[in-house]
């Protein structure tokens, strides 16, 4: 239920404000949060409401209790407003912000909002679910549109509503691992996050890894930091997924692996994937692209999997035929190579009806 906050929301809110997670993804909120910075909030969603925009308690439609904040901020030029939420740790999980927002967004739209915008930090994947859960559809990035406490930059996924649309939830081509990771007993995949940071860059730089990159330069710093930290929401939006491999036994970081090059009217993607040195020659390689593809076979609508190596890169080539890959042309010239130079490329496929080889993992 959306009803007006009230004085008694203040102590709900004060608690709710000391949340970790809070705390992480909305920067502007003071830290430690008080009661009288709860007060002010509530002083200032009745200036949001005099200039023309709305702010609501979101709560539980039986004992009325507390559960989050919801708002619009006022109408900007063009009949378009941003819509924000805020939901307490003790009552996530359960639906609550996908259906405040669904419920503010369509009473916006009906009451000549003409666009309706919602900001999700990158890494805030819970939110950007929330917006597509409410059939908003992602737009873009806005590059460093938003300033953190330690005064960095990160960026913003932007989403947007419409009249016209219709409301019902926008489903993420590439779902979720179920539990989160993918495992055979001997690897692990799951997604890549900012955390492996360090590790992913110091994979990257490697030379035997950097001679098969598309392009074949090591990536900087800031580079693999961004890369890692909006991983997620990449996934999300159907472009490109990755994932660690990880020794199942220890939860090393032995390389990872990517679906890229995603096309949903093709039903076609493309694999790739880079192990740290110590882990190679162990089958770990050919686990974990026979288990990526195991599942986007039998979770997604892809059909077919494709792949491709160096000529003389024997030791991936061996890899992608125990997972399955049949080879099928050379590309002349097709990758950039150092100093303007083009190669080859010996590209792989592998359908959905085709199994690993007998006595490969996932095979028989």
């Amino acid at each position: 239920m959306l009803r007006p906050l009230t004085a008694g929301d203040a102590e709900p809110i004060t608690r709710a404000c000391a949340d970790p997670e809070i705390v992480r993804f909305i920067p502007a909120i003071p830290v430690p949060y008080t009661h009288d910075d709860a007060l002010r909030y509530l002083e200032s969603a009745r200036d949001v409401r005099k200039a023309g925009g709305a702010a609501f308690a979101i709560a539980d439609p039986e004992t009325d209790e507390w559960l989050g904040t919801i708002d619009l901020k006022p109408p900007l030029p063009r009949a378009t407003a941003e819509i924000g939420y805020l939901v307490a740790p003790w009552a996530r999980r359960r639906g609550v912000a996908t259906a405040a927002t669904s419920a503010l967004a369509g009473w916006a739209l009906e009451h000549g909002v003409r666009r309706l915008e919602l900001l999700a930090g990158v890494e805030n994947l819970a939110s950007q679910q929330v917006a597509m859960a409410a059939g908003f559809r992602r737009e873009g990035v806005r590059r460093g549109g938003e300033e953190q406490r330690d005064g960095t930059r990160h960026d913003l996924v932007s989403f947007a509503r419409l009249p016209g649309d219709s409301g019902e939830p926008v489903r993420p081509y590439l779902p979720w691992f179920p539990g989160g990771s993918l495992t055979d007993g001997t690897v692990r995949l799951r997604p890549l996050t900012a955390a492996d940071t360090d590790d992913y860059q110091a994979l990257q730089i490697l030379p035997d890894v950097v001679r098969h990159s598309v392009p074949p330069e090591p990536p900087s710093p800031e580079d693999a930091r961004d890369r890692c930290r909006s991983a997620g929401a990449a996934w999300l939006d159907g472009t490109m997924l990755q994932a660690v491999i990880e020794d199942a036994s220890t939860g090393a970081f032995a390389g990872e692996i990517q679906l890229t090059g995603v096309i949903p009217p093709l039903g076609q993607a493309m694999t790739g994937y880079s192990m740290r040195p110590e882990f190679r020659g162990r089958g770990f390689a050919t686990r974990a692209v026979s288990l990526l593809v195991g599942w986007a076979f039998e979770h997604t609508s892809l059909g077919r999997v494709i792949a491709g190596t160096a000529p003389g890169n024997l030791a991936s080539q061996t890899v992608l035929r125990r997972a399955g890959f049949t080879e099928e042309a050379v590309m002349r010239g097709l990758m950039p190579g150092p100093d303007g130079t083009r190669l080859d490329d010996l590209q792989w496929y592998r359908l959905k009806d085709t199994p690993p080889r007998p006595g490969t993992p996932g095979g028989h």
